[in-house]
């Protein structure tokens, strides 16, 4: 929040992001039931994901590729580590995948001796810059094109091919820049790892949207091509994913149509990679799955239309969530995949004003308030929750005790009418006395040091209206 640069490079880019995607969409008449129609696969897919996911394991399978089942983070780590180390190479390119840098598997394999090389130009400034993403779309939303241009002076010669010495902070001198240091790596790579943004339970197939061309060329050019994607990608039909290619484009990158689309099945003999693997990653998505309102969640087709509307994203940045899925959709699906045992988890659902917005432009309506409020109350009160595969009571999170008590104040007072009354004409006598506090006493004091308190009214509401109707039946 104190850094000022920052907070000067998301307002400009989220502005500038969000007005480009108000357009796109409003150029669309039947928007509304795109976006309906996207919610209505999604939750039919969810109901029988289980259906679906052996439908494309077998799908996959009959197409000549391999399919792997992980249940957490280590075992997806442990099958791509092994799957790499047993073709004989040392170094992997990749194409943008939130799945793998939820993981955390470029350490992983970095842990095993080989180098993973982001193909993605920002996830290229990114790994350069020793940084970690702060935007679902644009990872290095945060770094203006001054600090890209310092970032590659000083790491690309470390990665591969250098800068050039005179590279000025032109958008066109640092895309060839990178363009140089990357063709390299695509000409000389024999294994690949990608993600997918959508899997295809009818006939196996796997697609990524991209606006580069890098991906194309990881997902074409090595030997090996190994996919971890988390299970809830999966739609059931060609037909759906139509949906889709209408709804994420003009929703993420404001475009009519994504520049890159590129989809694969299996493999092909002298077309494409030789060998394919896809690795399914549950991580928590089946617990997830488990929750009436949080499953939701899983809707998300990544957008980030949540992050461009957010007021709280704009002003703190994406590396405040502390997880590579920031902004509302993080606040709401990483508690879920995560628990809530960590300080940084138990406060994200309260990351947020609950203004609506992020539900508001959402392509799959998924309604972020909501299961907002669902996880505080979690998070508050504790309660039953699934973990890993299991039912299990959590107790309630630090530092609650006095919401606790307040809301339990709250209760007594709204189920006794006859307390609640008398409250009301005190407060209305302490007014006439000058009583007009400006802030909250106690632990209640932080929430009215940026709020204006409400004046005490002069007269209660159930005075005024026996004075004026005579009556006191409501």
């Amino acid at each position: 929040m104190a850094d000022e640069t920052l907070r000067a490079n998301l307002r400009h880019a989220t502005g500038t992001i969000r007005d480009k995607r108000a357009r796109a969409v409003a150029e669309l008449a039947d928007w509304d039931r795109l976006r309906a129609a996207g919610k209505a696969v999604k939750d039919h897919t969810l109901r029988h994901l289980d259906r679906y996911l052996l439908q494309l394991e077998e799908a996959v399978t009959a197409a000549g590729g391999t399919v792997h089942w992980a249940a957490d983070a280590a075992e997806a780590n442990r099958l791509v580590t092994d799957l790499v180390l047993a073709t004989g190479e040392r170094e992997v390119v990749k194409v943008k995948s939130m799945a793998t840098q939820e993981i955390g598997l470029d350490e992983a394999l970095e842990a095993a001796g080989v180098a993973a090389y982001e193909t993605d130009l920002a996830e290229l400034i990114v790994q350069l810059g020793h940084d970690r993403p702060s935007h679902i779309l644009v990872p290095a939303i945060h770094r203006n094109r001054g600090e890209i241009r310092d970032i590659f002076r000083a790491e690309m010669a470390r990665w591969g091919r250098p800068a050039p010495a005179d590279l000025g902070d032109s958008p066109a001198e640092l895309a060839e820049a990178a363009r140089l240091h990357l063709r390299e790596k695509f000409l000389r790579a024999k294994v690949a790892v990608s993600g997918a943004n959508f899997m295809v339970a009818e006939t196996g197939t796997l697609v990524v949207l991209e606006s580069e061309g890098n991906g194309r060329m990881c997902l074409t050019l090595p030997e090996t091509l190994i996919s971890v994607v988390g299970i809830e990608k999966v739609i059931p039909t060609w037909r759906d994913l139509e949906i889709f290619l209408q709804l994420l484009p003009r929703s993420s990158t404001a475009e009519r149509m994504n520049p890159y689309t590129t989809m694969w099945t299996g493999t092909t003999d002298g077309d494409g990679p030789s060998a394919f693997h896809l690795v399914l990653l549950d991580n928590g998505r089946t617990d997830t799955l488990a929750d009436a309102v949080g499953r939701q969640a899983l809707r998300c087709i990544r957008c980030s239309a949540c992050l461009n509307v957010c007021p709280v994203y704009e002003r703190a940045g994406g590396h405040a969530y502390g997880s590579v899925y920031p902004g509302p959709i993080g606040a709401v699906l990483t508690p879920q995949l995560r628990g809530t045992d960590t300080a940084v988890d138990a406060s994200l659902p309260y990351a947020s004003t609950l203004c609506g917005a992020c539900y508001d432009v959402c392509p799959v309506a998924i309604d972020i308030p909501e299961v907002l409020v669902h996880l505080r109350e979690r998070i508050a009160q504790g309660g039953p929750v699934t973990r890993g595969g299991l039912r299990v009571r959590i107790r309630p999170a630090r530092g609650h005790a006095a919401e606790r008590a307040a809301l339990r104040a709250a209760r007594h007072l709204l189920d006794h009418p006859g307390v609640l009354r008398a409250g009301e004409r005190l407060l209305a006598r302490a007014r006439r006395l000058g009583f007009r506090p400006q802030h909250l006493p106690g632990p209640a004091r932080a929430w009215t040091t940026t709020r204006a308190l409400p004046e005490p009214p002069a007269e209660p509401f159930r005075d005024w209206w026996i004075r004026e109707r005579g009556t006191t039946d409501r």
